[in-house]
């Protein structure tokens, strides 16, 4: 009896780093990472003018889970305007399925 190819399935996932201007969800985007499991996509920081989801609600739409929700820090007085890292980053991720042949 001759052997079939079957096709199986492979999860890869794909992280994505969203930092807004606060910590709403419906905030818009200022800066953004996105690595990509699956290998399809080869991107490095800088290589794009715009985010690819203008907030977290969009992404999230877009069928992104959020995985960690910024959390609101009060200013230590004397350091409202000293500039650090990004406070409001949401980490979300997205697991894409890969067919084998």
């Amino acid at each position: 009896m001759p052997s079939a190819v079957t096709a199986t399935a492979t999860v890869r996932q794909q992280l994505l780093f969203l930092y807004l201007t606060h910590p709403n969800p419906t905030a818009p985007t200022i800066a953004w990472s996105l690595f990509d499991g699956t290998g399809q996509a080869e991107r490095i920081s800088g290589d794009a003018d715009e985010p690819p989801y203008g907030s977290v609600l969009e992404a999230m739409k877009d069928g992104w889970r959020v995985m960690q929700v910024a959390s609101q820090q009060p200013a230590y007085p004397g350091m409202e305007h000293r500039t650090a890292y990004l406070p409001f980053e949401f980490i979300l991720e997205r697991l894409v399925e890969m067919t084998d042949a």
